[in-house]
């Protein structure tokens, strides 16, 4: 999925926290030594006062998720003692040129988890994540933990359909290719950028087991897909996503759960199909060259504690990374958390190792297929 501003756009930051949450960009500081103590770390802790006279600036995609964050994050701030700049969007052009100027002004970033994994190693943009100071123990799904990323969070890519067009409801993407017996627009992301979703899809509609999925066989994706062309529209935003379905304007939408639950908490008489939906995530990751990366790492295994992931999860739908994270949603939005043991059973796991390794090319070949 996406990620440029395409999917969120940036909404209004508020200043938080008693240590100092501040927005915008800042001069690259030198760095400061810090003592986040002894022994291991504990996702959701940070020493106290440790990162006094640390400046340290978080990029993600703007909106009620960025704002989620930053408010998951406010304790952190008095805890550590540390000043928080809220910056963005993410935009992985400025990153690059922070990286090989030296001069990196975000010390963590919100990404694509697909982007990210694209950048771990020797020649890419992102630190290995130092399991000195984060502790991932707690996230049920190691696949979606990287050398140089962890889950910020997670969601599913999921088919939403109308209620009203079909007395008899759909159930999986064998339904949502077959136009005949459910006739109506499917409406799927059309944008500049490619990762999991119709290709899966049309794959596990065409018979595919979920365990044999990748390496993806995207010649036979593309015949499938093909075979409805001529009922597919596009959306561009998550907001246009999420009009299509208030609108009613596609009988089927694939599109993010968090748009979907906004649309349905908005009116529309639209249900969710979790059989065979797909887990995606965020990813949050270290530039390298980070002035402070102990405290970058410090402030990233915060954000995995329990109670942050919480806060984050009510303030923006989307679904924790911890165990144990339990926000109190309201009765709807309970019946869109993926990490609801019925529903989570019904998912499919995606493969963001094997969309890094053949992004380039797919890409460029699913925007000639969108040109015609």
């Amino acid at each position: 999925m996406k990620k440029s501003t395409l999917r969120r756009g940036l909404g209004a930051l508020a200043m938080l926290g008693a240590g100092s949450l501040l927005i915008g960009c800042s001069a690259a500081a030198a760095p400061v030594e810090v003592d986040l103590g002894s022994g291991p770390a504990v996702a959701g802790e940070v020493k106290a006062g440790a990162l006094d006279g640390v400046t340290l600036t978080f990029s993600s995609w703007g909106g009620i998720y960025q704002d989620a964050q930053i408010e998951s994050l406010q304790p952190f701030v008095e805890d550590s003692g540390a000043k928080l700049l809220s910056d963005g969007p993410t935009e992985y052009s400025k990153i690059k040129a922070q990286v090989e100027s030296g001069n990196v002004t975000w010390d963590v970033v919100d990404t694509d988890i697909i982007w990210a994994d694209k950048m771990c190693g020797e020649d890419g943009l992102l630190m290995d994540i130092d399991l000195d100071i984060v502790d991932v123990s707690n996230i049920p799904n190691q696949s979606l933990v990287g050398d140089c990323y962890v889950p910020a969070m997670q969601y599913g890519y999921t088919i939403m359909y109308d209620a009203d067009a079909y007395p008899t409801a759909p159930t999986g993407w064998a339904d949502f290719f077959d136009t005949d017996k459910f006739p109506g627009k499917r409406a799927i992301a059309g944008f500049e950028d490619i990762g999991p979703g119709i290709y899966e899809g049309a794959l596990l509609a065409d018979g595919v087991s979920p365990d044999n999925l990748y390496p993806l066989d995207m010649d036979r994706a593309y015949e499938r897909i093909d075979e409805i062309r001529d009922d597919i529209i596009f959306w561009k935003t998550g907001a246009e996503s999420q009009q299509m379905v208030e609108s009613g304007e596609a009988e089927m939408v694939l599109l993010w759960s968090g748009r979907g639950f906004g649309a349905v908490e908005n009116g529309a008489n639209y249900k969710p199909i979790w059989n065979q939906a797909l887990v995606v995530a965020d990813a949050l990751a270290v530039p390298k060259n980070a002035k402070n990366p102990d405290a970058a790492m410090a402030l990233i295994n915060y954000a995995l504690g329990a109670q942050s992931q919480e806060i984050m999860a009510l303030g923006s739908s989307y679904s924790p990374v911890h165990k144990d994270a339990a926000p109190e949603f309201s009765e709807l939005g309970l019946e869109y958390v993926i990490t609801d043991p019925e529903i989570a059973s019904q998912m499919v796991a995606t493969d963001q190792g094997w969309w890094a390794e053949n992004y380039d090319a797919e890409l460029e070949r699913w925007m000639t297929w969108l040109q015609g």
